[in-house]
């Protein structure tokens, strides 16, 4: 039988890897582009070994707001679409969480509609 500090540990493990999943779905990214963007490997990815990963749970809170108002849909191929400043897997994927907010608060501040092509 676990004892209480394996089944805190097991917990976050399977919360982290929740997290994970539920991001995934989200934005639509493969596990590669969600490896690249946690900088893990698919098989840390896969065992909920995600420990040092604070990033998940920051970007499924600055997502809540776009999920909300423009849906899973628009969000997966606005993740996508290029603008001027790139596109915003482009940013996850090198890790660069500002450019991604910014992107998203760009997203935001068009009422969370598309451009043309997007």
């Amino acid at each position: 039988m676990p004892r209480s500090g394996e089944r805190a540990l097991t917990f976050e493990q399977d919360m982290q890897s929740e997290r994970a999943v539920r991001l995934m779905e989200l934005l639509g990214l493969t596990e590669d582009e969600l490896c690249q963007m946690l900088a893990v490997d698919p098989l840390t990815l896969l065992s909920g070994q995600l420990d040092h990963s604070s990033e998940l749970p920051i970007l499924l809170d600055l997502l809540a707001e776009a999920e909300e108002r423009a849906g899973a849909t628009v969000l997966r191929r606005w993740v996508r679409a290029t603008d001027p400043a790139g596109r915003p897997i482009d940013a996850l994927t090198r890790r660069d969480f500002a450019a991604f907010e910014d992107a998203l608060e760009e997203l935001s501040g068009r009422g969370f509609v598309l451009r043309s092509g997007g």
